[in-house]
């Protein structure tokens, strides 16, 4: 007997039922496995989100994102970040020939695996900072340098490499926030469904600490566009300067607005950036803050390397961020005023008592705040949920090494078949902060009243536009 093939409703219902996710961490019978298992779609999604909602009720939540988080608004991971700022410097009029040469080596891979020229952008950005300050500093033994590449460039040229290389970096991070397509929940920028999601915790818990290794400012966008008030280690306006104080402080309703008694201000957290910011800089021996305009920058990321080298060399000021660059020197960097008190902190309010540490978008290969998170897995109240889209990516070996640290450590991924039919799409930044974290009726407000704005200014347009007629 010939059996039928399934109708296109009952394919779409199983598509719908088939699991999207899989929560990775310890089972009460000592084991590692999924506890999603033999959960259907709706189910998967119920149990996340209840589990999630627990954590974000513990009394302190610190969560830490990383570069994954801003790859839908443009953001470039590392190796497509190399390609990106070396065609930029390449196409810099300033230039001279042995670095263009030195560049073009760099890309011309070499099947030769053990060649200087298959390293990692972080490895080849240490190796040429260390040089450009070995050749450089009056105190330094060495004379000059015995290059494996064909070009010698002299300590001159090297330093100027270094510093276009930086500032390139930053630019492409110079991202805007990407302007909603229409005023549907579905979309609203990542960002700014995660923040407001992540404010909307009881103001009797302690405040929600955000730390990020990224450049860019999308969460400072999100938040001023939410109303979400925050301290980010500055204080002033017109000219901030930096000052960790402000980590102390928090903001209150006075008590003639409050019902007689002073209370919370509800939308509020503290925001670190550990590796610098893209509107960080320095000026007088002081570390200060301006955010740049960022029109000035509208499209970059799209621009072809030519007109990015113009843009480039045209606006010096608005790339011209403090941060710590990908280099394998990160870690003696944040040893360094103010890196050294953002890090400190990190570490601190990981010690906290009753603490859930959400990590996003970041693969644990930064050594230096892999560490600290690794010392605070001994904090015996501390749980961690990290997101990880691939579920073949070797973070989810390293959680499960953690495992013997107690059961605290869960990773969050796709299933097998999810990342199959459509690979980093489930279990993303963008997918969490959207359908997995538990929704808040703030966020739905916030869209009608985006809604209701649009018309109020379609129709403002549209009576300016008859009123100007003649």
């Amino acid at each position: 007997m010939n059996s039928q093939p399934p109708s296109t409703g009952d394919q779409d219902a199983a598509k719908q039922s088939a699991r999207r996710y899989q929560l990775i961490g310890p089972s009460d019978q000592g084991g590692f496995e999924d506890l999603l298992s033999g959960k259907n779609d709706r189910e998967s999604r119920q149990r996340l989100q209840a589990l999630i909602a627990e954590w974000l009720r513990m009394e302190n939540v610190v969560v830490l994102t990383g570069a994954g988080c801003s790859h839908s608004s443009g953001g470039k991971l590392l190796n497509p970040l190399e390609l990106a700022v070396s065609d930029t410097v390449l196409a810099l009029p300033a230039t001279p020939a042995p670095i263009a040469d030195l560049l073009r080596e760099r890309q011309t891979k070499s099947k030769d695996q053990t060649a200087w020229s298959n390293s990692g952008f972080e490895d080849w950005l240490t190796y040429l900072a260390n040089a450009a300050h070995l050749a450089s500093a009056s105190q330094s033994p060495f004379s000059g340098l015995q290059w494996k590449a064909k070009s010698k460039p002299s300590a001159d040229e090297l330093i100027a490499l270094v510093g276009n290389l930086g500032r390139a970096i930053i630019a492409e991070c110079t991202l805007r926030l990407p302007v909603p397509e229409d005023s549907t929940a579905a979309s609203i920028p990542p960002h700014l469904a995660f923040l407001s999601k992540l404010v909307v915790r009881d103001s009797n818990l302690g405040r929600t600490h955000l730390f990020t290794l990224n450049y860019d400012t999308l969460f400072e966008q999100a938040m001023e566009l939410l109303g979400i008030q925050y301290f980010d280690g500055f204080t002033g306006r017109a000219d901030a300067r930096f000052d960790p104080s402000v980590y102390g402080l928090d903001i209150y309703y006075p008590g003639e607005v409050a019902e007689g008694r002073v209370r919370r201000f509800d939308k509020f957290l503290h925001y670190y950036k550990l590796h610098g910011s893209i509107h960080w800089f320095v000026s007088d021996g002081e570390l200060r803050a301006r955010h740049p305009d960022l029109r000035e920058y509208s499209g970059y990321q799209k621009l072809s390397p030519a007109e990015k080298a113009t843009k480039l060399a045209a606006q010096t000021r608005a790339v011209d961020g403090a941060g710590i660059l990908p280099t394998a020197n990160k870690f003696v960097q944040t040893l360094s005023m103010p890196f050294a008190h953002l890090f400190r902190s990190f570490q601190i309010r990981l010690s906290a008592p009753q603490t859930f540490l959400l990590v996003l978008g970041y693969g644990f290969g930064d050594d230096h705040v892999t560490r600290i998170i690794e010392t605070a897995l001994m904090n015996p109240s501390l749980v961690m949920l990290v997101v990880e889209p691939n579920p073949h990516s070797p973070t989810i070996p390293r959680i499960r090494r953690y495992k013997d640290l107690g059961k605290r450590a869960f990773l969050l991924t796709a299933t097998e078949e999810a990342f199959k039919s459509e690979p980093f799409e489930a279990a993303n930044f963008d997918d969490f902060a959207k359908n997995i974290m538990p929704d808040v009726q703030w966020l739905d407000d916030f869209m009608r009243l985006r809604r209701f704005e649009k018309q109020v200014l379609s129709t403002v347009d549209d009576s300016l536009t008859g009123f100007l007629k003649p």
